[in-house]
């Protein structure tokens, strides 16, 4: 099957398939151009997605690789994660070659994001497929005449067989604030992470590589730009209170998310910044 692109719907929803080497698959949403499905060669299925989402456009959908602007979480006066996941997104750019399939979705500023954030702007997320990795690239880009400051995300959710018997890597020595055990900040000193309760830290200052070491589902993690990485895990009191995640969906997910959550960033106008993470199937 050679690498290319084709509009399909997704549960209802406007998506595009992106075919890369090897029959691997992506699966990306018009609204919030979200990354809904990434399979490798092999066929597995490499982020989660709840099977009970909601894909009517009432709420973001639950899993994949949320987009979150210009507010990451509940830290500040928006709505959680912003106001862009449920947003129409729109084609800006696709084209595939010999190994890769490519697309950029594009959304901008009107009256209803004026009304709740005062900033003119324009979102570009690119989303490139090869046979065993996907990168994913936010550009945010000033379109008005002051500047502006932004926290956000890319929301990955990871599939994993058992969230307990994962180990994540590359974070050791790094500053995280434990948004599970009041707010505290905690140095990590464990080569490791392991998920063994409610887990949300956002790690500060994270650039190294990480591994998410989970048997035939291991994944390498990277990126560039984006300072600071959130691990998440609703663990099962949590989950039981998310109507759109079923009663065992925490065993099996991690979100390992390249973050913007500590400091804002600020682009003057006229200015951009990009930020990249890329999922590599090991």
């Amino acid at each position: 099957m050679k690498p290319g692109i084709e509009a399909i719907q997704f549960h209802g929803l406007d998506a595009l398939r992106l075919t890369g080497p090897g029959g691997a698959q992506a699966i990306i949403a018009l609204q919030g151009a979200q990354v809904l499905s990434w399979r490798t060669p092999d066929g597995r299925e490499r982020l989660y997605l709840s099977e009970q989402a909601v894909f009517d456009g009432s709420a973001p959908v639950r899993g994949g690789i949320p987009v979150c602007f210009p507010q990451f979480t509940a830290l500040g006066p928006l709505p959680r994660h912003g106001f862009v996941r449920t947003r129409p997104w729109r084609v800006a750019t696709q084209r595939s070659g010999e190994d890769y399939a490519l697309v950029t979705l594009e959304t901008a500023d009107d009256d209803t994001t004026r009304a709740l954030w005062p900033h003119p702007f324009r979102l570009e997320l690119t989303l490139m497929l090869e046979a065993d990795r996907i990168d994913l690239e936010l550009c945010v880009a000033n379109t008005g005449e002051a500047p502006l400051a932004f926290t956000g995300a890319l929301h990955a959710y990871l599939r994993v067989v058992q969230v307990e018997d994962v180990a994540l890597e590359g974070l050791r020595g790094c500053d995280y604030r434990d948004a599970a055990n009041g707010d505290r900040i905690v140095r990590e000193t464990g080569t490791e992470i392991l998920v063994e309760a409610e887990t949300d830290r956002a790690y500060f200052n994270a650039q190294r590589p990480l591994l998410l070491k989970a048997a035939n589902l291991s994944t390498g993690i990277a990126q560039a730009g984006f300072p600071d990485v959130v691990v998440w895990n609703p663990w099962v009191e949590k989950c039981a209170a998310l109507a759109d995640l079923p009663a065992d969906g925490w065993r099996h997910l991690l979100c390992v998310e390249a973050a913007v959550a500590r400091a804002p960033v600020t682009v003057a106008p006229g200015e951009e910044w990009y930020g990249r993470q890329t999922l590599v199937a090991v």
